[in-house]
């Protein structure tokens, strides 16, 4: 490793540091949501992140921006995951 990348990765660990004692601030925050329905709902049906996508009709990066809660499901796509919530095994059923 050269000396600058060191230096830099040394400085951010002293930075973390100084946030977690309350010395800083962080200049950006991430919420994670372990109850996560979208994820939930895949696991319940034991499908991939990227079978559950293709089933959807929809591309696996918008799954994971769903499941990691950088966006959310709009239209039709909300619906169809209300309705998957509650009845599960019908969204295999249909497809």
């Amino acid at each position: 490793m050269n000396r600058e990348l060191f230096d830099q990765l040394a400085a951010s660990l002293r930075e973390a540091g100084e946030i977690k004692r309350g010395g800083l601030k962080p200049s950006r925050r991430f919420k994670v949501d372990p109850k996560n329905d979208i994820a939930e709902l895949r696991a319940k049906l034991g499908l991939s992140q990227a079978r559950f996508a293709a089933i959807l009709g929809i591309s696996l990066d918008n799954l994971q921006n769903w499941e990691q809660g950088r966006r959310e499901p709009t239209g039709p796509a909300k619906v169809v995951l209300k309705i998957a919530l509650k009845h599960p095994r019908l969204l295999l059923e249909v497809v």
